[in-house]
């Protein structure tokens, strides 16, 4: 996982709810949610998670970083503010246009040195609404910049051990803002709903089958077939309970043996969301590679070396390499972050979809089924891609392509502008 240098822990409270705060202005209309995927590595980066705890009591943890922040002086040099209004609105499923519950808060953070990198995290309560799953967009509003940044999250409702009710942190007591660490990393892992409770734990190897292309009638790989190793745990009185990642897979925990409900804690390449060695930057180039080439750079004595020369004769120069590379590998990184589920993002259709044709026009989105259009919605000649999601037990994140013969044309067009070096958005 990659790390910041510091972290800065932001004591947050509540705006009052449903009343709402006349400083929180949605972040945008309409049910259009490309918006949710369309930042880059580069943009201002908003991380959430939801822990519910005992008795019907939930949180919504955050977590910014302080260098995609604009930090304003007084005019005479430091200290630096920024200036952020953190906020919420429920929905009863994505594009609802009635409003169940709103709020938010005003953070301020101030700074010696505005170019510093550190993590600003928080929280602020979450009112649950009904036996029902919601949906909550969760907005940071930079106000020094007027840039806004935003996340969507299901929030669980009726079952007694989800993935929401257990709470990973990191070695400094502090939330992880996903699911997804590197091996050999200890964490406490607390669900205060199951204290005392023996969990039952299940680990199952690594998924690193890639999806096929968008015109195949392959289907994806199923996950958690079979685990190679099982064991128990027992939670402490306290909600909590040791535990530290071995090899790479993804471990699952439930209270019951009866049920698939529980959590599930993935374990990836070192550096995970981020691709910057060869180790991460060799795979993804699959996708664009022919069964030839891929052979020839995968096996070669310097592997870094023949995939530079791929790019440089794709594009003609080196500086247009570079550019190229930045924006394939930016794409793969900001899969990473959007579409991970029981394998990195990258690796799934929707991340293949994302790297090889770029952020839809307009995404529609439902409870179980996200339809991404490449051109005017109207418009016959446009590409359209259906993801459905898959009832798993071990992520909500997890969408299947309906693939499409019609869509072949489309692929190999998109796949040979970055084989010629230039980056297509349809």
């Amino acid at each position: 996982m990659t790390r910041t240098p510091s972290v800065i822990l932001v004591a947050t409270m509540a705006c009052a709810m449903l009343a709402g705060c006349s400083s929180y202005v949605p972040v945008a209309g309409g049910d259009n949610f490309a918006y949710l995927y369309g930042k880059g590595a580069a943009a201002m980066r908003l991380e959430a998670r939801i822990y519910q705890q005992e008795h019907g009591q939930a949180m919504i943890y955050y977590r910014l970083h302080t260098r995609d922040l604009l930090y304003k002086g007084t005019g005479g040099g430091g200290p630096y503010h920024a200036r952020i209004v953190m906020g919420y609105e429920a929905y009863k499923a994505p594009g609802a246009k009635q409003l169940l519950d709103s709020a938010s808060t005003f953070v301020k953070d101030q700074a010696a040195n505005p170019d510093e990198d550190k993590a600003l995290v928080g929280s602020m309560p979450l009112r649950l609404q009904g036996d029902s799953p919601f949906y909550i967009q969760v907005t940071a509003h930079d106000l020094n910049r007027d840039a806004r940044s935003t996340v969507m999250l299901r929030v669980e409702r009726g079952i007694e051990a989800t993935s929401q009710t257990f709470l990973p942190m990191g070695p400094n007591n502090l939330p992880l803002f996903d699911d997804h660490v590197d091996a050999a990393t200890p964490l406490t892992i607390e669900t205060r709903n199951l204290a005392g409770a023996l969990l039952y734990v299940d680990h199952y190897p690594a998924i690193d089958i890639l999806p096929a292309p968008v015109f195949t009638n392959t289907p994806p790989p199923v996950p958690g077939v079979a685990p190679d190793s099982s064991f128990t745990l027992l939670v402490g009185a306290d909600g909590s309970f040791p535990f530290t990642t071995g090899a790479s897979g993804y471990y699952h925990f439930r209270p019951d043996t009866a049920t698939d409900e529980g959590y599930t804690l993935f374990v990836h390449q070192p550096n995970y969301p981020v691709i910057h060695t060869t180790d991460g930057m060799l795979p993804p180039l699959r996708y664009i590679t022919s069964s030839k080439e891929w052979e020839g750079i995968s096996t070669a004595p310097d592997p870094r070396q023949a995939m530079e020369r791929f790019w440089t004769d794709a594009a003609g120069t080196r500086d247009r390499a570079r550019e190229a590379i930045a924006a394939y590998y930016g794409r793969v990184e900001s899969a990473n972050r959007h579409f991970t589920s029981y394998t990195e993002g990258w690796k799934t259709d929707r991340g293949l979809v994302h790297i090889i044709f770029g952020t839809p026009t307009s995404i529609r989105k439902d409870a179980d089924q996200e339809t991404w259009v490449y051109g005017d919605e109207t418009n016959l000649m446009s590409l359209s891609f259906i993801f459905r999601r898959r009832k798993e037990p071990f992520s909500d994140n997890d969408m299947v392509l309906q693939r499409d013969p019609l869509l072949k044309s489309a692929w190999y067009r998109n796949v040979e502008s970055w084989r010629n070096g230039r980056v297509l958005q349809y």
